[in-house]
């Protein structure tokens, strides 16, 4: 929005040209959406202990320690990403690219399935909300209509298009097959995040691990000089993405000052849901498809962790971990919670690190 108001000032006031660049405008909406994100947590916060009394429902069949130490904290804080996330995407972002839209519309929408998530586990004081086939028929439908709009945007020469890591030109045409792909990696992506967000800050940090570095993917492949030097395939208008991810690197990190263990509250399945879905956009629109599962591999490992343990179980009576997700597992071995967290992080950077390796080898 501040990219059609000032910048057609720059002819007048020179200063205004800095809204030409991505990086400057990147740079805005992360400290936007830092700061909203921030200064409104308290009173938000205190807005969600009023209307939640008991806080967010524990599972019963969780660790027995969260029964006790997380009892009464609220959920819902999603809310906060999503709106330091929206104003600073909506502020710094060229509002006129398909791209940007496409993102919104997964971001808010998944955010919206989350709050119904929420709100049922809260007004019904169980750790059950929508049901799961509910859930994943909503997430299909808006997964539909953003890789619709991302396909008319992006054209029939790369929209059906799959890009392999590693080799250069190597693309393989998906054709229509590329919608039912690309809801997938909404809808997994989604999911994914929001198996991971079981402790204090243990998903947050690790979204924005994988925003910084789709950050940098978009901005590449979005131009054409980059783009064509690192044999990376050219996806016009891609760029602006990369003030999307910014803004979700500056929304996470306002909501992380707030859920750093002990977490004051709980982001929900209202900003799981969202930031997930706004990953899995974000690296279709970029043909990283592949990349966003080595860059999201902690989130993929944690996924695998529930399959197999349900797949096991089911097949042999025996579990494979002592509790799934695998970070379960670590609390019942004994691992104190800010050092499964952590770790976790330490994972989470080496992952993005081999994800960006991707972009020279080839």
């Amino acid at each position: 929005m501040l990219y059609h108001f000032l910048y057609p000032l720059s002819d007048d006031f020179g200063v205004f040209n800095l809204f030409r660049y991505l990086t400057f405008r990147a740079g805005g909406a992360l400290m936007t959406a830092f700061l909203i994100s921030f200064l409104m947590g308290p009173s938000v916060i205190g807005m969600l202990k009023r209307r939640q009394k008991k806080g967010q429902p524990i599972r019963l069949d969780g660790p027995e320690g969260h029964i006790i130490s997380k009892q009464g904290t609220p959920t819902m804080g999603g809310f906060l990403i999503l709106l330091g996330l929206s104003a600073g995407t909506v502020l710094w972002t060229d509002i006129t690219n398909q791209y940007v839209w496409a993102c919104l519309i997964i971001t808010t929408g998944f955010g919206l399935i989350g709050f119904m998530d929420d709100y049922y586990k809260i007004t019904r004081a169980s750790s059950d909300g929508v049901s799961g086939k509910m859930k994943l028929l909503m997430e299909v439908v808006v997964s539909v209509v953003a890789i619709l709009v991302i396909l008319d945007k992006a054209g029939p020469e790369i929209g059906s298009q799959l890009a392999i890591p590693l080799f250069k030109d190597m693309l393989i045409d998906l054709g229509w097959f590329m919608v039912p792909f690309g809801v997938f990696m909404l809808v997994a992506s989604s999911n994914s995040v929001n198996l991971t967000d079981g402790l204090d800050g243990l998903a947050v940090m690790p979204v924005i691990i994988a925003a910084g570095t789709f950050a940098l993917i978009a901005y590449l492949v979005g131009n054409v000089v980059f783009a064509n030097y690192l044999q990376l395939t050219y996806v016009a208008g891609a760029g602006e993405l990369a003030v999307f991810c910014a803004a979700i690197i500056g929304a996470g990190l306002g909501f992380l000052w707030f859920n750093a263990p002990p977490a004051m509250v709980f982001m929900g399945d209202t900003g799981s849901l969202a930031l997930g879905g706004a990953l899995g956009a974000v690296s279709v629109i970029t043909k990283h498809e592949i990349v966003l599962g080595i860059v999201g591999g902690l989130f993929v490992l944690e996924t695998v962790s529930v399959i197999v343990q349900v797949v096991s179980f089911k097949l042999t009576g025996k579990r494979v971990f002592r509790m799934a997700p695998i970070h379960h597992h670590y609390e019942k071995k004994g691992w104190a919670e800010p050092t499964i967290v952590i770790r976790f992080w330490i994972i989470a950077v080496l992952l993005a690190l081999v994800g960006l390796a991707t972009l020279k080898l080839r």
